[in-house]
């Protein structure tokens, strides 16, 4: 593919950015759900808890329609998709592809993390486009100083929307500060809103630091 093509392609959502995957996490929203980190975020917020998601150059492009192809073969075994980033909002297009593939008649539940607020997101065509594919949005920067860490919430100035009538307030209690999680090669995952000085003894901090 030409980069001429390649830039057609990002333009017109086939393809996105990506940061990370986990298949499972029970961390980052109601229930068992599939996780996409979305690469790339200008927003700067100090003190994030994924830095490493911020270059846009960092990551790898991949197609749109084919994770969506493969999250929906897990769909007996999950209750949604949790997107964050990175900032998903940065890449519309192609947000807007995978939510609208997701949501195709498949059941899964769709919750997004995103630095801007929800009149930000509503100002333009594909951000409303968006807003209507999701059930849950996570929305605001992150305040260092205001920092949470529990119930979805970063820091306590962001705010959680019910876009839709798939959840309540009570199903997003006692969900897990964080969670870690270390796979057959040995790499350890910290997931959730809880930074890991949060969820984890000091002499863990270092090595339990890649969020993904």
């Amino acid at each position: 593919m030409t980069a001429t093509a390649a830039a057609t392609a990002k333009a017109a959502g086939r393809y996105l950015r990506l940061h990370g995957r986990l298949a499972r996490s029970r961390a980052n929203g109601p229930g068992l759900r599939s996780v996409i980190w979305f690469q790339g975020c200008t927003l700067a917020c100090r003190d994030c808890f994924n830095p490493e998601s911020h270059v846009p150059t960092a990551g790898r492009d991949i197609e749109v329609a084919g994770l969506v192809d493969e999250i929906l073969r897990d769909t007996a075994a999950i209750e949604g998709v949790t997107i964050s980033g990175g900032e998903p909002l940065q890449q519309p297009e192609a947000l807007l592809a995978l939510l609208t593939g997701l949501r195709g008649g498949s059941g899964l539940s769709t919750l997004v993390f995103s630095g801007y607020r929800l009149e930000e997101i509503g100002r333009g065509p594909v951000g409303r486009a968006c807003l209507d594919q999701i059930d849950l949005l996570v929305a605001g920067r992150y305040v260092p100083a205001r920092h949470q860490g529990h119930g979805l919430l970063g820091s306590s100035n962001q705010e959680i929307h019910f876009l839709s009538d798939r959840y309540v307030p009570s199903d997003l209690e006692n969900l897990p500060q964080a969670e870690v999680q270390v796979d057959p090669a040995g790499r350890v995952r910290v997931t959730g809103v809880g930074a890991p000085g949060d969820v984890l003894p000091s002499q863990a901090k270092e090595p339990a630091a890649r969020p993904w």
